[in-house]
């Protein structure tokens, strides 16, 4: 067996070797996939390197920012690209190659070049935007009118934050009264996307008839608008069936929402002006139209007056001259009625004669034929009469009252009461023969 060495006289070959061959910084690209900062201040992250799918890894390796590097780094760094470093962005840092016998091969990150990291980022938000291009709903949301009047309104926001409680109060102080009703969302850190979209869901769920959604954020770091720089959450805002405003950054700072919202205002007051300036043009032009339908009725009602003063003096006259005319026709209708009511009258009383003429002889045939029928029905009752039927020398049986018609309609030991023409007998029933 040849000579060996131990694993840490190895390892001290291995770190000599690097620290002789690679003594220079390099600048390298790659993807942060994890970073934390320790209680000790120093900075630990995975540089990763992703293969053509984007799923798949071709290179990994540990790296640290010592303490005495990492605030200066991270305050320039956040500065620069309005971000905060965290895992899942591209950067371009400048490392040194370390090798420690304990700890093994490590790169140590002495500086950044935020740059790179902001050519990414827009990147990134202008795939986003082709991505909802090709999708047909890039400018969905633009595209829905926004209803009148704007007062019903649903907001995504923190309840603790300054910018809603802000927003609130420019609205209860405007001339104007609006409807508001809170769906809290996470606005800052790795839960916005999920958490706002999960707002937009209990809106649309809700059934109330809001006019528009304002998401709403104000104050905080810049770096904190890194949530809304997401596909998801653009889809959810530029497919949502309502208008969406935003005031969610400031004045320099737009985000993929912001692009893809219907409206973008700077601030959270910056929306309740806009609000509040909405209701004003409504009210001013209410105010314009009431104007002009009270001119318009006015002149109207008194063309409408000149008009019937006019049809009234026409009426006039038309009536003397009608009434004039109809007087000398009534008189004529009158002449003619008399004369056709003393001929009518006449007639009436000779048909009346013939009639009292006609009517007597009907009546004493009619009653002569009413005598005989009289006569024919009471003899026909006669020979219908239960007496005669007795005397006849039929009887009638009964059982408590009821006609006995067959023997089936009596038992054995019922009493029976027979009707004859002359008296009654009353009888058990011993025994009984039916027929069929």
């Amino acid at each position: 067996m040849g000579t060996h060495i131990s694993l840490s006289e190895l390892n001290a070959l291995v770190r000599e070797v690097i620290s002789l061959s690679m003594d220079e910084a390099y600048w390298v690209v790659a993807e942060v996939s994890e970073l934390r900062t320790a209680a000790n201040g120093h900075c630990y992250m995975e540089l990763v390197e992703k293969d053509a799918t984007g799923r798949g890894l071709r290179a990994k390796a540990a790296a640290h920012v010592w303490r005495n590097t990492w605030p200066l780094l991270r305050s320039h760094f956040e500065e620069r690209t309005g971000q905060r470093l965290a895992a899942g962005m591209k950067v371009l840092v400048q490392v040194e190659v370390e090798f420690h016998e304990l700890y093994g091969y490590s790169l140590n990150v002495t500086d950044i070049d935020p740059t790179y990291t902001l050519g990414d980022m827009a990147q990134r938000r202008q795939e986003i935007l082709r991505q909802l291009e090709e999708d047909g709903v890039l400018t969905l949301n633009k595209e829905l009118p926004l209803p009148r009047p704007l007062t019903h309104i649903a907001v995504v926001s923190s309840a603790s934050a300054a910018g809603y409680g802000d927003f609130i109060r420019q609205l209860e102080a405007s001339p104007y009264s609006f409807c508001v009703k809170l769906f809290p969302a996470v606005m800052q850190g790795d839960g916005v996307e999920q958490s706002v979209i999960s707002a937009l869901d209990a809106i649309a769920s809700s059934g109330e008839d809001f006019g528009c959604v304002c998401i709403l954020r104000g104050g905080g770091a810049v770096s904190d608008l890194q949530g809304f720089e997401s596909y998801a959450l653009a889809a959810n805002v530029t497919q949502f069936p309502l208008p969406i405003l935003t005031g969610i950054g400031h004045e320099r700072d737009d985000t993929v929402i912001d692009l893809v919202a219907h409206t973008r205002l700077k601030t959270p007051t910056a929306v309740a002006a806009f609000l509040i300036e909405t209701c004003r043009e409504e009210v001013e032009l209410l105010q314009d139209l009431e104007a002009r339908i009270t001119t318009s009725v006015t002149a109207r009602l008194q063309r409408e007056k000149e008009r019937f003063a006019q049809t009234a003096r026409r009426a006039q006259l038309s009536a003397v001259q009608f009434s004039s005319r109809g007087r000398e026709r009534l008189i004529r209708l009158g002449s003619r009625m008399a004369l056709a009511s003393r001929e009518r009258i006449a007639k009436e009383h000779l048909r009346l004669a013939r009639l009292a003429e006609r009517a007597a002889s009907t009546t004493t045939s009619r009653m002569e034929r009413e005598r005989n029928r009289l006569a024919l029905i009471e003899k026909h009752l006669q020979m219908a009469s239960p007496d005669r039927i007795l005397r006849l020398g039929y009887s009638i049986t009964t059982i408590n009252g009821r006609i006995v018609k067959n023997a089936g309609d009596v038992r054995p030991g019922d009493i029976l009461e027979t009707r004859l023409m002359k008296g009654r007998l009353t009888s058990q029933v011993t025994e009984k023969h039916e027929t069929s």
